[in-house]
C-alpha cells in the first residue's frame, strides 16, 4: 500500500479592497505561511468598501468563485474578522471552507501550544470563537474536516451543540482559573527573591526570544515565524554590580488581536500586568515600525498596563541602512536603545538601560542589620546597590538603594524613616 503524504492547504487571499495597506497583506500573507497554506491567488472584494455595503457583493462573489476553482483551492482565508451570517453565507457561495482572520491565528495558536495551559487557553478561546456560529451552520462546520481552521480541540467539537459548548467552556475557565492560582503561588514564591522582575513585549517576530537568549545564555525556541513563543519563559539576568533582574518572555501581540484570545490568555498577560519594568522589543527594519508600536501600546491598554518603566529596544539594527534615523529614534528618550539581538551588537547600551529603568524603582535605605540576620546583608547586594557597609558591635550598619519589595524586610532594622516614605 502505498504512503499517503497529506496534502498541503491551497488558499485564495481575499481582502476587503484594493486600497488595502500592503503591510496588511504582507502580514496575512505570512500569517498563511505559518499556519502552512499554500497562498495560490489573492482577491480584492471591491475598490473602496462604504458603510453598510455587503462585504462582498453577489457579482464579486460569483468573481471569486472562479477564482477559487481556477486555482485549484480548498479554502478561501478572509483577511478580516466575519460574523457569523457573513461565514455562513460566504461559505455557500465559494463553495470551500471559509477561515477568517481570527480562526487562522487560532489556528497557529493551536499549533504552536505545547504547555497544558497553553492547550487550556487555546481551546478556550476556540470554543468561544465557534459557538455564535454553530446556530444554522453545525452540519456543515461538522463536514469541514482536517486542515487549516479547523486544528485542535474545534474539530472534535463541532458537531456539539451550543449547551455541550457552554458546558466545555465553563470547564476551561475553571481550570485556567486554577492553573492561574498556581501560577500566582509561584510567582508569590519568585517574587520573595530580591530581584525585581522584567516583562518583554512586543510585536511578534520582532525578536523577543532571541533577546533573552542573548541576556541569560538559555535556549529558549526562537523562530522567525509569527508566535513562536506561546508559553511564558522567566530567566534570570545578572546586571552590573552582581544583582540582576527575573526577565519574561511572553506571547506576541498583532494588530487587531482578537478579544478572545486576550481574554483566555489572561492568566499568560497577568506577567506583563505585574512586572516592574517592560522592555518594548521593536523590530527597527519594519517599514510599518511605528504602526506596530502602537498595536502593542493598544493591546498593553487593553489588559490595564500603565505607567511602568518601559525600555524601548530598536531590535535588528544591521538591518537598517540608515544609522541617523536609528540615533533619531533613540535621540529623545534615555531609556531606549538600538541593537542587534542576533548579531549581539549593542547589548551593554541595552544592559545600561535596563538597569536604569530598575534604579528608579529603587528606595534609599539606611539599617543596623544584626549579625544573626546576616542573610539579609548578603541579598542587599543582589536585589539593589549597597553604597557602604559598616560593621559595629550592634549589626552592620547598611546604606542602600533597594527595591522596595525587598526593602519592607528591613523595617525591623530601619534608622529613620519607611522605605515607603523614601
Amino acid at each position: 500500500m502505498p504512503h499517503e503524504v497529506a496534502q498541503k492547504d491551497r488558499a485564495v487571499i481575499l481582502f476587503e479592497s484594493e486600497e488595502e495597506d500592503v503591510w496588511h497583506v504582507e502580514e496575512m500573507c505570512e500569517l498563511a505561511f505559518t499556519a502552512g497554506v499554500d497562498v495560490v491567488g489573492r482577491f480584492f472584494s471591491r475598490v473602496r468598501r462604504r458603510p453598510g455595503q455587503p462585504f462582498i457583493s453577489a457579482e464579486r462573489a460569483a468573481d471569486l468563485h472562479h477564482d477559487v476553482l481556477e486555482s485549484g483551492a480548498n479554502v478561501l482565508l478572509v483577511a478580516e474578522d466575519l460574523g457569523p451570517t457573513e461565514h455562513s453565507e460566504l461559505q455557500q457561495e465559494v463553495g470551500v471552507r471559509v477561515v477568517d482572520r481570527t480562526q487562522l491565528i487560532l489556528d497557529i495558536f493551536a499549533r504552536r501550544a505545547h504547555t497544558k495551559e497553553g492547550k487550556l487557553q487555546v481551546e478556550l478561546a476556540q470554543l468561544s470563537y465557534l459557538l455564535p456560529r454553530l446556530a444554522g451552520s453545525g452540519s456543515q462546520m461538522s463536514r469541514l474536516g482536517g486542515g487549516v481552521g479547523t486544528r485542535g480541540p474545534g474539530e472534535t467539537k463541532l458537531e456539539s451543540d451550543r449547551r455541550r459548548f457552554r458546558r466545555r467552556i465553563g470547564a476551561l475557565t475553571d481550570e485556567i482559573e486554577l492553573v492561574r492560582k498556581h501560577r500566582e503561588v509561584a510567582r508569590t514564591a519568585r517574587r520573595k527573591l530580591p530581584f525585581p522582575s522584567a516583562a518583554l513585549v512586543g510585536y511578534t517576530s520582532a525578536g523577543k526570544s532571541t533577546l533573552l537568549n542573548l541576556l541569560s545564555g538559555s535556549q529558549v525556541p526562537a523562530d522567525s515565524r509569527l508566535f513562536s513563543t506561546l508559553d511564558p519563559t522567566t530567566r534570570r539576568v545578572v546586571l552590573p554590580d552582581g544583582w540582576g533582574v527575573l526577565v519574561t518572555d511572553t506571547v506576541g501581540f498583532i494588530r487587531n488581536l482578537p478579544h478572545s484570545l486576550i481574554a483566555a490568555f489572561r492568566a499568560t498577560l497577568e506577567e506583563v500586568q505585574l512586572a516592574d519594568v517592560l522592555v518594548l522589543v521593536v523590530d527597527a527594519s519594519h517599514p510599518n515600525r511605528d504602526d506596530q508600536i502602537d498595536a502593542v501600546r493598544d493591546t498593553l491598554a487593553q489588559i490595564g498596563v500603565h505607567d511602568k518603566p518601559t525600555v524601548t529596544v530598536y531590535n535588528k539594527s544591521d538591518l537598517c541602512p540608515d544609522t541617523y534615523e536609528l540615533r533619531r529614534l533613540v535621540a529623545n528618550d534615555p531609556l531606549s536603545c538600538y541593537m542587534s539581538a542576533l548579531r549581539q551588537d549593542g547589548v551593554p547600551h541595552l544592559i545600561a538601560r535596563i538597569r536604569a529603568a530598575v534604579e528608579s524603582l529603587l528606595v534609599p535605605v539606611e539599617a543596623l542589620v544584626p549579625y544573626e540576620r546576616s542573610d539579609l546583608v548578603s541579598l542587599c547586594y543582589d536585589c539593589g546597590r549597597v553604597n557602604s557597609a559598616e560593621y559595629t558591635e550592634q549589626g552592620v550598619l547598611i546604606r542602600a538603594d533597594l527595591a522596595l519589595s525587598f526593602a519592607a524586610h528591613l523595617t525591623p532594622y530601619l534608622l529613620g524613616q519607611s522605605p515607603e516614605a523614601g
